[in-house]
């Protein structure tokens, strides 16, 4: 999801990160001696951040490199805007109502973040390994809307809307409207880790080398996020919830909701990072952020070309040959300040080793 004027009136949000939750650690489980630990991290006003990233932000969860969190996170709207849309009040979060209430500590951004998770061992200069794997629906309903001075082409809708679509679990389709059914692919927009200390507290809707309100839909369960690490601990983040984006985001939200997921950290050492990537089961996927899109789908094909080359072994002339032949350039998000390109290229073309 992405922020700007439209989203400080129309969605509200969540708060700034706080002290160790005492929650979510009661709720800490071990399945097994000598097994890592999975963690349960559920959206409270002592464990959300309302709309930022900080290296200066206590953790609300320390976990170790191998560990696993069963996350939970809220949909970006107010139980006000939720319920004047037709949303019936006893549908509506508890946890959001109390967020909204309690939550004093906000900004600049809105995106109610829950976190932050440290990890232990991580420090700057390495990357945090997170494997996604799973995501669910955790409310049956999304939203989409749009405001006057938001979206990729506000010159042409310059009001505001907001749209209840029912979500059914069973079949994995968004009812759009009669005849109109949207294949459901959850993901997480926000998944990313603290700034470096001097850039202070930052907006949580720009995207960056923090990985951050990324909104890239191909980060669904099964895949994995590589984000550099910038601060001891990562200082880890997760939200806005998507039940499904297009490529682009172009009235600036996608189908907004509640999720519920499971996501594993790896701290890795052995690997060094500018930007973020990502790697499906079929697919891996270098990223670039800039205010300027041809600058970041610039960035986007350097890191394929580097990647190419440090991992597969390729000449850079090899490499910028094979990324036009065979990978795809795509526009992750236009609406976010900072706008998202990724660029994919398949597995299977380089065979079996």
């Amino acid at each position: 999801m992405s922020h700007n004027c439209f989203k400080n009136s129309f969605l509200l949000f969540a708060l700034g990160a706080s002290a160790l939750s005492v929650q979510a650690q009661e709720l800490a489980s071990r399945s097994k001696p000598g097994k890592s630990t999975t963690y349960q991290l559920k959206p409270t006003p002592q464990t959300v951040a309302w709309g930022f990233y900080d290296a200066s932000a206590k953790p609300v969860l320390r976990i170790k490199s191998g560990d696993a969190v069963d996350v939970q996170t809220l949909i970006t709207s107010s139980p006000t805007r939720l319920e004047g849309a037709g949303v019936a009040p006893d549908q509506v979060e508890q946890s959001l109502r109390d967020i909204y209430k309690d939550v004093t500590n906000k900004g600049p951004g809105g995106h109610i973040l829950t976190g932050p998770i440290y990890i232990e061992g991580a420090e700057p200069g390495d990357v945090l390994e997170v494997r996604i794997k799973k995501v669910k629906l955790a409310i049956p309903y999304a939203y989409n809307g749009f405001g006057p001075t938001s979206g990729f082409i506000p010159e042409d809708f310059g009001y505001a809307k907001m749209k209840i679509i029912p979500l059914d679990e069973k079949r994995m389709v968004a009812h759009f409207a009669p005849g109109i059914d949207i294949p459901l692919r959850p993901f997480f927009g926000s998944m990313g880790v603290a700034p470096p200390l001097a850039a202070g507290r930052i907006n949580s809707a720009p995207p960056g080398i923090h990985a951050g309100n990324l909104d890239n839909k191909e980060l669904v369960a099964g895949t994995t996020l590589y984000i550099p690490v910038h601060v001891p601990g990562a200082l880890f983040e997760v939200g806005d919830g998507h039940a499904g984006q297009g490529n682009g985001e172009v009235d600036i939200t996608a189908l907004e909701t509640s999720l519920q997921g499971t996501l594993e950290f790896i701290v890795r050492k052995d690997m060094h990072l500018t930007w973020p990537r990502a790697e499906t089961p079929t697919a891996y996927i270098t990223m670039g952020m800039d205010e300027d899109f041809t600058k970041a789908s610039k960035i986007a094909v350097r890191e394929m070309v580097d990647f190419l080359v440090k991992e597969k072994g390729l000449s850079r002339d090899d490499a910028y040959m094979l990324s036009s032949v065979a990978a795809d350039l795509e526009a992750t998000q236009v609406v976010d300040g900072t706008r998202g390109a990724h660029m994919m290229i398949r597995k299977s073309i380089f065979g079996k080793k």
